[in-house]
């Protein structure tokens, strides 16, 4: 377990948690998708994944962690214990805008349904660009 990524989630200065609250607004089905890529994946592969088609680098600091398949099949994929979700099957294509910073640390920004709205990626990367400003502004005043 010594290779694993802490995975922590962004609290904005005004007390809201952007990652939260997407993740609270997605169905069980694609919940159990994202808990699943996030604790099987990106917690165990980091910033590894930036040669694969799960990780990309959107702006300086700022990932774009690549959600587009459904829980078992990430089960499958990586050898982890099915969640055995038996909500109505829906198609993934989640998008979470990640920072990795200190000794393995990944910091959860935010996210959106890239299926639901595919024109608001560039609208959401100004976001998460906004979001990695506070969390750097925070590190500087507290350092």
């Amino acid at each position: 377990m010594d290779g694993m990524w802490t995975v922590e989630v962004f609290e904005a200065d005004d007390g809201t948690m952007p990652f939260e609250r997407f993740a609270r607004s997605l169905s069980d089905f694609k919940f159990a998708a994202l808990d699943m890529a996030v604790k099987h994946v990106l917690a165990d592969r980091g910033l590894d994944l930036k040669t694969s088609a799960w990780l990309r680098q959107v702006d300086t600091g700022l990932y774009e962690f690549r959600v587009r398949h459904e829980a078992d099949e990430i089960a499958r994929m990586f050898d982890a214990p099915s969640p055995g979700v038996g909500a109505k099957k829906e198609d993934v294509l989640l998008r979470v805008f990640v920072h990795f910073y200190g000794e393995k640390i990944i910091l959860l920004l935010g996210g959106f349904d890239k299926g639901k709205d595919s024109k608001r990626q560039q609208r959401e990367i100004g976001r998460a660009k906004k979001l990695l400003v506070q969390f750097k502004e925070r590190q500087r005043r507290h350092h």
